[in-house]
């Protein structure tokens, strides 16, 4: 690395909102190319699921990290991966409002915001639904113009895109909730053919789960369901079935903070929400879902604690547990159900590090400062303190990092040497060895 080249090119908006979200200790939703490091391995078995999904099968992953590992970044990394590959991505958190499962309405939120969060390459934001709809409609209508040889004006012409539009509908008759889901989208379509907004609106508020009841849902749609919480999870099976046959790769699903599940103080509750979570699993390796994968991330506590984890419920410890080799072995099975986050190295952190002093420098318009040496003395001191080898996270370093950067950029008379060794910043004696942490440098060279 040279760093008295100038900095990365990146549009100065997705440098801020790169900066601000690591300062502030979350993922950015945009940007994350620029600071990808590490996880090569993770990410390449994650994708081989994709490949997978995009053939017509279904599959079903956990992430277990602890706080501040990266379990977030890589479910958005995963998530700009997926998307450049014509999937489309619903992501959600899980919190004491959004489970899988609830007498009070959990689930149906959790479905709500996943739907809310609904992102495709050309909409990453979120939102995408009626993009997603309007899109696929209008593709119908440009292939019955290419091969109808009748002018787009005529009731011909509407006759033959109708035709192609109820053969996608029926063929999801057949499926769970299939035949309501079905005729829902041919709603949609009419009221896109004759321009009535009015219906359009109300068929996406029943996507959206934003219908009440099944009274609701009769009076304004003539359809006798509505989605619940028991009955979210197939409608999204549904609507993974749908994308495929409207053009996309299929539905990636992402869900983070599963620790809420395991915070659930109530036994009973939780165990439902366990039992929501198996059923979903069950489907996805038994056959019974289509063109749709769930990637769920939470800490190891989360997942293995026998009293209050997943691992609490029996079914699933014995379909998650890891197996014996890999337990003697200690070493990581990425194609198992489980992925447990390996900490990333100091090298890997050093070359992070690198890359966000480049886009600071890019954001503030200065020229960098900091050279490779400097780069490596701030991580060597990171990793000296007591605890580090096995506690330090990746969030942890790039906080103080960035709050390095911002002073030497806002103090011109501070030095890198000022704040590494002062007393708040340099609190304890190194526990590791200047041995081992020579050791973690070896053979490495920007």
């Amino acid at each position: 690395m040279n760093m008295d080249n100038k900095p990365t090119k990146i549009p100065r908006r997705i440098a801020q909102t790169v900066v601000n979200s690591l300062k502030g200790g979350v993922v950015p939703r945009v940007g994350l190319p620029y600071i990808t490091v590490g996880r090569r391995q993770e990410i390449e078995a994650l994708l081989r699921d994709v490949d997978i999904v995009s053939e017509g099968g279904a599959a079903f992953r956990f992430i277990a990290g602890n706080y501040g590992s990266g379990k977030s970044f890589l479910l958005q990394t995963m998530r700009n991966y997926v998307m450049d590959r014509n999937f489309v991505v619903m992501d959600a958190d899980l919190s004491p409002e959004r489970r899988l499962y609830g007498n009070q309405g959990q689930g149906l939120a959790t479905y709500r915001e996943l739907i809310k969060n609904l992102s495709i390459k050309t909409q990453p934001e979120g939102g995408a639904l009626a993009n997603v709809l309007d899109r696929w409609i209008s593709t119908v209508q440009m292939q019955t113009a290419e091969t109808a040889g009748c002018s787009t004006d005529s009731p011909e012409f509407a006759e033959r895109v109708e035709q192609q539009i109820f053969a996608v509908v029926r063929t999801m008759h057949d499926l769970v909730h299939g035949f309501d889901f079905a005729r829902l989208l041919s709603l949609y379509y009419r009221a896109f053919a004759e321009g009535d907004d009015e219906l359009k609106g109300k068929v996406l508020n029943w996507f959206r789960g934003e219908y009440a009841n099944k009274s609701e849902a009769r009076a304004d749609l003539g359809v006798n369901v509505a989605i619940t919480d028991d009955n979210w999870y197939d409608y999204l099976k549904l609507f993974a079935f749908f994308f495929h046959s409207a053009g996309y790769s299929g539905l990636i699903i992402l869900v983070d903070e599963l620790v809420n599940l395991y915070k659930i103080p109530n036994s009973i509750a939780r165990q439902y929400n366990y039992e929501k979570l198996l059923a979903m699993y069950n489907d996805a390796l038994q056959g019974k879902a289509r063109y749709i994968g769930t990637l769920m991330s939470g800490t190891p506590q989360s997942i293995a604690d026998p009293r209050r984890g997943l691992y609490s419920y029996e079914a699933l410890r014995s379909r998650l547990q890891e197996g014996k080799f890999t337990r003697e072995q200690g070493v990581s099975d990425l194609l198992a159900p489980v992925i447990k986050l390996r900490p990333l190295t100091a090298e890997e952190m050093t070359v992070l590090t690198e890359k966000i002093a480049l886009i600071h420098a890019g954001l503030y318009e200065y020229e960098p400062r900091l050279t490779d040496d400097d780069l490596v003395a701030f991580i060597r001191t990171e990793y000296a303190r007591i605890g580090a080898d096995t506690h330090i996270t990746p969030r942890e370093v790039i906080r103080d990092f960035i709050e390095l950067l911002d002073l030497l950029f806002t103090h011109a008379d501070l030095t890198l040497d000022s704040l590494l060794q002062s007393e708040t910043f340099n609190y304890a004696k190194p526990e590791l060895e200047e041995k081992d942490i020579d050791a973690e440098f070896a053979e490495f060279t920007l």
